[in-house]
């Protein structure tokens, strides 16, 4: 069975997917605006963070391994900091794909131990 979200049966996650939703929809009518740019990226935020609060439950109670998008999200992250932190381009690409391979074995390490 599938695990359920922390304030259930409150939709709390649905409801955020949904306003990302909605978001990315008025970001794109008003894309050429500051305000239209920062709706595209708070729906962008909003959306993600709906799926990987999904990906996080599912993964560390056994359910379902979701081990490349939990290595891909802080890879991401780390990209994102480096880059506007102005770091050098090598470490901004190479960085992140070591914390990626990093992470790989660890989030399957800790899928198994707890895979039903």
């Amino acid at each position: 069975m599938r695990p359920h979200a922390p304030l259930h049966p409150f939709p709390l996650v649905e409801l955020l997917v949904l306003a990302g939703i909605v978001l990315l929809v008025l970001g794109l009518i008003s894309y050429d605006t500051d305000r239209g740019k920062a709706m595209l990226v708070t729906g962008m935020v909003f959306g993600s963070i709906g799926g990987l609060d999904t990906a996080l439950r599912e993964h560390f109670s056994g359910y379902r391994s979701h081990t490349i998008i939990l290595a891909g999200a802080p890879a991401v992250g780390l990209a994102a900091i480096l880059y506007f932190g102005g770091a050098p381009w090598p470490v901004v690409t190479i960085a992140p794909v070591v914390a990626f391979a990093v992470l790989i074995p660890v989030l399957l390490r800790s899928y198994r131990r707890r895979e039903r």
